[in-house]
């Protein structure tokens, strides 16, 4: 009797355990089966997006194969355009070069009016060329044949010819002292013994514009003039040591530009680098290295000092 009072009781209270268990393990699974599904949702959409980023870098891959072989087909291009173009210039200079020998062609581009504007473009291209040297000190040894430095060279030529001629030197006087600024500058940066053909070709522009009075105030007035002749005296290549002498020569020759220049002419290592020269080089350099040390010594003796052996 007291089983079947309790028993009922036991067993309903188990059996709504054993139910409530149930529920919660029912919700648990259902929860279970939804996160189930919304991770497989977001699977799904992951590996969607997984494709097409694959898809899309392709895409991006064959466009960069592309674009790399359209810029390497333009870098070819570009190069026989600079190839082409240098040779024009190299061609134009020498033709340039070659007419400026004529005193009639300077005195009619002088008549033109447009000689400012190639002087202009000329001592840009020069400096240009004169400044890739000091940022790629590799070039100073490069094949001198180059068609760029055969450029260069037909416009410092140009430029030579141009001041060889009396119209132009006294146009130069008057209307390019940046383009004379320009070429002692550029004489001062470059290397001794680098491109001489270069650097005798703007000594002579210099001494052509110094043949005239007005020429050779005009560069005596530029202060780096003589710390440039004490340098290039020095040369390794002996023409521009020559060239160094003539415009040195020039400059004593004048008595205003020697009050200008005052006592830096008298500077015993002037004479000492001028006489060491006396005894080195060809004949001719060693002939204008004796005319320019007597001349120093001269002017020493005329401003109460002493000769100087040589």
């Amino acid at each position: 009797m007291q089983l079947r009072d309790f028993l009922p009781r036991v067993l309903n209270g188990d059996l709504m355990d054993v139910l409530q268990k149930a529920r919660t393990a029912q919700t648990v699974k259902e929860q279970s089966a939804q996160e189930q599904q919304q991770l497989q949702q977001e699977c799904l959409h992951l590996q969607s997006r997984l494709e097409a980023v694959q898809t899309e870098c392709q895409r991006e891959r064959e466009e960069k194969l592309l674009l790399r072989e359209q810029l390497w087909q333009s870098s070819a291009e570009l190069q026989q355009q600079v190839s082409f173009c240098a040779g024009l210039g190299s061609a134009a200079g020498a033709l340039l070069w070659s007419c400026s020998a004529s005193e009639d062609t300077v005195c009619r581009w002088l008549a033109d009016g447009k000689l400012q504007s190639f002087l202009l473009v000329a001592a840009q291209t020069l400096e240009s060329f004169v400044r890739s040297l000091d940022e790629e000190p590799n070039t100073q040894t490069e094949d001198h044949n180059s068609q760029e430095h055969q450029f260069v060279l037909a416009l410092a030529g140009t430029i030579t010819n141009i001041a060889a001629v009396t119209c132009g030197r006294d146009f130069l006087s008057s209307s390019a002292h940046v383009l004379l600024d320009t070429l002692m500058r550029l004489l001062a940066l470059m290397t001794p013994g680098a491109f001489p053909k270069l650097k005798v070709l703007m000594l002579m522009a210099l001494y052509n514009v110094s043949i005239s009075v007005k020429g050779l105030r005009c560069i005596s007035e530029n202060p780096g003039l003589l710390p440039l002749i004490w340098t290039l005296l020095d040369d390794a290549d002996w023409e521009v040591c020559l060239h160094a002498l003539r415009l040195l020569q020039s400059v004593l020759l004048e008595e205003e530009v020697l009050l200008l220049l005052g006592s830096a002419l008298l500077d015993p290592d002037l004479q000492a680098r001028v006489s060491r020269l006396t005894s080195s080089g060809p004949a001719s350099l060693r002939l204008a290295a004796q005319q320019t040390l007597e001349d120093l010594q001269a002017l020493h003796q005329g401003r109460g000092g002493q000769p100087s052996a040589s």
